[in-house]
């Protein structure tokens, strides 16, 4: 049985649902030596800033029982390397880009978007809400306030040019995710991402003190599965018109297949990059082995399906 995999995020067309979550895997390069990066739907870069940044210093990961924190402060080169480099050699390898943003303020998040629509090849631009937000008070992203989110992505919007689809990505610990998906679409997002990684802590027992630099740093992998699942389903339930590309713990097959009948039109594929470098080939062969197994003919059928039948009894 023959499937068909390709999808659609609003304006975005991949060949299949199975892209990389960013911060995941650069821009592709670091996979390609492990598999054709053209197989996936769409390489999502890391976020990438206007000028180079160096972020946080090190320590920056810690391992937990089910996943991995990270705080790299949003080191990069910068938007001129980007351009210049990075997106160049993914296009040349048949590649798709999905070119995620990362703002310092509102200002920077409207300059990198009209940056951006001048270059060619970028399929859509996700943004990073989950940075700091200058105006609010320390430690408050722009993820947590749903007015200030919705005026990032107005700002990116109105930049970026009608031709370039814009993806909202939210976080998933914000007091009600359903009001900033709402927030973001109304102020012009195509489609959303979501969830981002969760705010925690890892403490080294032999020092007692925090494992990451700066203390906190966000919790990804399978531990926040569950969690992203549930508020992809809480999104599409309440604005079923909205596409979402899903991410959260995704290491298998299996877990493509359980985020689409949540809704998501299309998975992302992140942590498990670090210890898989070839995961993304894998879980897309399982997912289209698992729609096989159930039947579907088109992977765009799947979508939602969790929203159509009652748990089983």
């Amino acid at each position: 049985m023959n499937v068909t995999l390709r999808t659609r995020v609003g304006g975005l067309e991949l060949p299949n649902p199975v892209v990389t979550a960013a911060g995941c895997a650069g821009a592709g390069r670091e996979l390609a030596q492990f598999f054709d990066i053209a197989s996936l739907g769409a390489v999502t870069t890391k976020s990438v800033m206007l000028e180079p940044h160096a972020g946080r210093p090190a320590p920056r990961m810690a391992e937990t029982p089910s996943g991995m924190l990270s705080t790299t402060g949003m080191q990069g080169p910068g938007l001129d390397v980007l351009l210049q480099r990075d997106l160049p050699w993914l296009l040349s390898r048949g590649g798709r880009a999905i070119v995620s943003l990362a703002g310092a303020g509102v200002a920077e998040f409207g300059e990198l978007a009209h940056r951006l629509s001048e270059a060619e090849g970028i399929g859509a631009i996700e943004v990073n809400l989950s940075c700091p937000d200058p105006e609010s008070a320390a430690g408050r992203t722009f993820a947590d306030d749903p007015a200030r989110a919705g005026e990032v992505v107005g700002t990116v919007r109105s930049r970026a040019g009608a031709q370039l689809p814009v993806l909202a990505k939210l976080a998933g610990d914000v007091p009600d995710i359903v009001e900033s998906a709402t927030a973001c679409s109304e102020a012009g997002a195509d489609g959303l991402s979501m969830i981002n990684t969760l705010r925690g802590m890892v403490v080294d027992t032999r020092t007692l003190r925090p494992a990451v630099a700066g203390g906190l740093g966000g919790l990804s992998g399978p531990a926040v599965r569950p969690i992203a699942v549930g508020c992809v389903h809480r999104v599409h339930e309440a604005l079923p018109e909205v596409p979402i590309i899903g991410m959260g713990g995704v290491r298998t097959g299996e877990d493509v297949l359980e985020f689409m009948a949540a809704g998501a039109s299309a998975v992302g594929v992140g942590t498990v990059n670090f210890s898989d470098p070839s995961a993304g080939a894998r879980v897309l062969r399982e997912f289209t082995e698992a729609l096989e197994e159930r039947g579907f003919a088109r992977a765009a059928d799947l979508v939602g399906a969790a929203h159509r039948t009652g748990p089983r009894g």
